[in-house]
């Protein structure tokens, strides 16, 4: 039995990933991390600090600002952790990569299983279709309430490309100020925002005479938790280092 402390357990994923836990017979909450205190069927506490309980793993659904004392925790109580929460600081991926040299710590952009194929798909495109001079452009949806744009999918999708063509490219967010065609080694990132979208990622790949594009639909919240627990059975009792969803589908 895999026990798991929910870094979150407030916001509405850190509920989503509670449910599914809660009825995966081979691992179990122990533990909730939420300033909220919310009402849970385990013991929640206010921060990293005031929490005792054990654990094997640590799944993070948080925000940004709460990551570093959530590694500080993971560091001191030597418990690997699962950092799925995005738009973090350099200055919180350094630190990241840091916690990663004394305990295992997963971080993946997106949990989904579908988006991490379509990491692997993108970059096997790109290397076919960049030499018959494709465009390539991302686009990205997703509700009204979401604040960080472009998603951190979308920027790791834009990056799995420019690693496959060995950093070649750049990226660009806005063409509103500049009156110029399009550069050739250019990756255009647009976010649309509204409604209850849970997250809409297309590359697409345009040609001379053709377009092919790629891409992914969330319909609801639960294929990221879903990912999120199976990362988390897979790093509890892991060496040290960084790890990702890519590790986890292998």
């Amino acid at each position: 039995m895999i026990n798991i402390i929910m870094h979150g357990c407030g916001g509405k994923m850190g509920q989503v990933v509670a449910e599914i836990v809660a009825n995966d017979p081979n691992c179990q909450m122990v533990a909730g991390i939420d300033p909220r205190k919310p009402e849970a069927a385990f013991p929640v506490f206010a921060d990293c600090a005031s929490c005792d309980v054990d654990a094997d793993v640590i799944i993070d659904f948080s925000t940004a600002t709460a990551v570093p004392a959530l590694l500080a925790f993971s560091t001191e109580k030597q418990i690997p952790v699962v950092v799925c929460t995005t738009a973090l600081s350099d200055e919180t991926t350094a630190s990241l990569a840091e916690t990663a040299k004394s305990v295992a710590v997963l971080k993946s952009a997106n949990m989904s299983i579908g988006v991490n194929l379509l990491l692997d798909l993108v970059q096997r495109a790109a290397k076919i279709l960049s030499d018959a001079n494709f465009d390539m452009e991302i686009i990205e949806k997703h509700h009204n309430q979401k604040i960080d744009s472009p998603s951190g999918t979308a920027m790791a999708l834009a990056e799995a490309i420019n690693d496959a063509m060995d950093n070649e490219y750049h990226f660009v967010y806005d063409r509103s100020q500049t009156r110029e065609k399009r550069d050739p080694k250019e990756i255009g990132i647009h976010g649309v925002r509204g409604g209850n979208i849970v997250g809409d990622h297309d590359v697409i790949f345009a040609g001379r005479d053709e377009i092919i594009e790629l891409n992914h639909k969330a319909t609801s919240r639960e294929v990221f938790a879903v990912g999120a627990v199976k990362a988390a059975k897979y790093l509890a009792g892991k060496e040290a280092g960084l790890y990702s969803m890519k590790d986890v589908l292998m």
